[in-house]
């Protein structure tokens, strides 16, 4: 199955980004460009173990709905997310944040399995792979942003 490992370094406490990476309006603020909403679920701040949301974005030209659910959390280290309902056939995302001396290092595991047999595979390796990578890219920055300056503070701090 397909992973995607990204590994970030960011200068700022470990708690305040886990808290960060797991609020709603983080994520749709991170993804704007595919008009991105809760729809049901956890619609607003932080997700929960054992919450689910579904998410509605466009993506590839068409609107697509994702259930997703939070599986697995140990505050403020972990936690995993895995898709319930998708176009994906598996989707599972965990999300590490290990402290280090001058900050913390916030590591995204992503597998996933894309369906339609050989003509999926090659799909995934010619665009979707890549595609996806940035896609976590973009919510990283915006995280990373966040933490780094006083913009967590309008989040987390009500």
């Amino acid at each position: 199955m397909p992973t995607i490992h990204l590994t970030t370094f960011i200068a700022a406490p470990a708690d305040i980004v886990f808290d960060l990476s797991r609020h709603v309006s983080v994520h749709k603020e991170a993804n704007v460009v595919y008009k991105t909403e809760a729809v049901a679920g956890t619609r607003f701040g932080f997700l929960e173990k054992g919450e689910t949301i579904t998410w509605k974005s466009f993506h590839l030209f068409k609107e697509r709905l994702q259930r997703v659910k939070i599986v697995e959390m140990i505050k403020p280290e972990m936690y995993v997310e895995v898709q319930l309902q998708g176009d994906l056939t598996m989707f599972r995302h965990e999300h590490h944040f290990k402290p280090i001396d001058n900050g913390m290092l916030m590591i995204d595991l992503l597998t996933y399995d894309f369906p339609y047999g050989q003509l999926g595979r090659l799909f995934n390796a010619v665009y979707f792979h890549q595609y996806m990578e940035k896609y976590l890219q973009q919510k990283i920055g915006l995280i990373k942003n966040y933490a780094e300056t006083d913009r967590w503070k309008k989040l987390l701090l009500r």
